[in-house]
C-alpha cells in the first residue's frame, strides 16, 4: 500500500471542513463542492464528504475515534482550550501515552494523543 484515506461521510459538512481546514489547520490536498481531502502525513489522509452528495450516509459519529499522534500534547491542548474546542483533561492511558479528546461537528471523536516517556504526567 502506498497510502491509507479515511471518509467520514457528513451531514454536517461545512461546519466539518471549516473544524479541521480552520480549527485544526490541517493541510487541504484537493478540494472541491463535496469533498476535502486533509493530509496527515505522507501517506495518511482524512477525507470529509457531504452526504447529500453520496450513496454513502453519515454514521453522526457512532463508533469512529480519528487518533492523532502528536509530540507536544501540551501545547496542542492548550491550541485547542484557546481555540474554544473544549478539550478533555490530559489522561494517562495504561499503554504509557496521554491522551485528550475533542468533538467534531458531525460527532466524531478525536483522540490526541502523544507517546509516554515511562515518566507520570
Amino acid at each position: 500500500m502506498k497510502s491509507a484515506n479515511t471518509i467520514l461521510y457528513c451531514r454536517e459538512w461545512e461546519e466539518t471542513v471549516r473544524f479541521y481546514r480552520d480549527r485544526l489547520h490541517l493541510p487541504v490536498r484537493f478540494s472541491n463542492d463535496w469533498f476535502v481531502e486533509f493530509e496527515l502525513t505522507q501517506g495518511a489522509r482524512l477525507s470529509v464528504a457531504d452526504e447529500r452528495r453520496s450513496s454513502v450516509k453519515s454514521s453522526r459519529g457512532l463508533g469512529i475515534t480519528l487518533a492523532l499522534e502528536v509530540d507536544d500534547i501540551e501545547g496542542v491542548r492548550e491550541y485547542a482550550e484557546r481555540a474554544g474546542l473544549k478539550p478533555t483533561a490530559l489522561r494517562r492511558h495504561p499503554w504509557d501515552a496521554r491522551v485528550f479528546y475533542l468533538v467534531d461537528p458531525e460527532g466524531h471523536r478525536v483522540e490526541i494523543w502523544q507517546a509516554g516517556t515511562g515518566g507520570e504526567g
